[in-house]
């Protein structure tokens, strides 16, 4: 039988599919929770939900991708992800409470499944040398990207052609077309007979991976970035639907809240698809950081006093911006400084850290917009500021790549051989 090869365009075709699904669903769940009755604390835990369980279950997939390889843990993840927009299209034609609890058992699933970006990243290591590490991250990024553009607008048109169920079942669709691709197209990228890998608890996982002084900082500065981005994209919907007067019960305004998803994910993916390349041969990935962090503050706090089109575009765009030039420049760096055995597990906690992030930000950010609809943004500025400093004060100028390459291919082998 003739062996797949690892590629990137493969692995970039099976997370933008599962993306897409992210992105149908994404939009319209705050507006599904809220004409079910949902409060805005409920609102905040059903999307926190996705974020719980990838917190959990990042540290396990990427470990046990170490371990049995990256292939089988991307194809029993994208599966959970099918089952879980299935219960999501049953879940919407509820009513009340037993609505809800569907919905929230839907994105508990899609949590566990949707947990497997820390594999993909790792994939993505395992085939490109360290110098070109943050630029191939971009790829992820670029498949977030994309998801954003084609997943709101089809769930527009999956709600406009199919009714409520229509956005769930196309989401459950593309997974299942997700998996037979990677079924028999995606091949393997990493050999987990090359160095053993020994199974650790997560505490002594998270432990160790934190304990490495400048790739616990990047953690942490994924951590502050994701939690004030979670506060855009739990809120726009709802802050448009108040500052434009829109009825988010209706087709054509869901329509609209799903079209500006859209137009973020068109910019996002045209940064990270060719800019981001760019972007860090000329800046090098901390102080590339370090602006980012500073674009997104910038957008974020006069988001919420926009009273124009013209004006929410423009600010959305600095913000697509921004938020597009932090994630592959910080995956870079934790890559590049991550031995080769390792890549899954730390990936792993920094994805945790993200999903962690998920849990509070969304909660945070609905419960403050019921008390005053421009407080969560503001604070989350704050919030991006602080990181900016952080980033600023405590990376250094730039990443010695040669060196680090050297230093966690001989770290490698060390392992190995203990």
């Amino acid at each position: 039988m003739k062996t797949r090869k690892p590629s990137k365009l493969v692995i970039f075709l099976t997370v933008f599919i599962d993306l897409v699904g992210f992105g149908i669903v994404l939009p319209l769940l705050p507006i599904y929770s809220k004409n079910l009755g949902a409060s805005g604390f409920a609102i905040g835990a059903i999307m926190a939900a996705y974020s719980a369980m990838q917190f959990l279950f990042a540290p396990v997939w990427g470990r046990l991708s170490d371990r049995i390889g990256r292939r089988p843990v991307l194809l029993v993840s994208i599966a959970g992800s099918a089952l879980s927009y299935g219960l999501f299209a049953y879940g919407s034609t509820l009513a009340g409470t037993a609505g809800l609890t569907v919905l929230l058992i839907s994105r508990v699933l899609a949590g566990i499944g949707g947990a497997n970006i820390s594999v993909a990243q790792a994939y993505i290591a395992d085939i490109t040398p360290p110098e070109k590490r943050s630029q191939s991250m971009g790829l992820i990024g670029m498949a977030f990207g994309l998801g954003f553009i084609f997943g709101p607008a089809l769930g527009a048109l999956a709600l406009r052609w199919f009714g409520i169920q229509g956005p769930g079942w196309m989401a459950a669709g593309l997974c299942i077309f997700d998996f037979v691709l990677a079924l028999f197209i995606l091949g393997e990228s990493w050999n987990p007979g090359a160095a053993p890998v020994a199974p650790r608890p997560r505490w002594q996982q998270w432990l160790h991976t934190l304990g490495q002084p400048r790739i616990g900082l990047l953690i942490v500065l994924f951590f502050l970035a994701t939690f004030a981005f979670t506060c855009f994209e739990t809120t726009l919907g709802l802050l448009v639907a108040r500052n434009f007067h829109l009825d988010s019960t209706k087709a054509e305004d869901a329509k609209t809240i799903g079209y500006l998803f859209a137009y973020c994910g068109v910019i996002g993916a045209f940064v990270q698809g060719g800019a981001i390349g760019r972007a860090v041969k000329k800046l090098g990935e901390p102080r590339l950081i370090t602006v980012s962090l500073v674009l997104t503050a910038a957008s974020l706090a006069p988001l919420p006093f926009v009273a124009g089109w013209t004006g929410l575009l423009l600010v959305l765009a600095l913000l697509a911006i921004g938020s597009s030039l932090t994630r592959a420049p910080i995956f870079g760096m934790i890559s590049i400084l991550t031995p080769a055995h390792e890549q899954g597990g730390t990936i792993g906690v920094a994805q945790s850290f993200g999903s962690l992030a998920r849990i509070a930000g969304p909660i945070f950010a609905a419960t403050l917009f019921t008390v005053n609809p421009k407080i969560p943004y503001l604070l989350c500025a704050a919030v991006s500021l602080v990181a900016a400093g952080l980033a600023w004060a405590k990376l250094g100028a730039s990443v010695p790549t040669a060196a680090v390459a050297e230093t966690t291919t001989a770290a490698a082998t060390e392992t190995a051989r203990s």
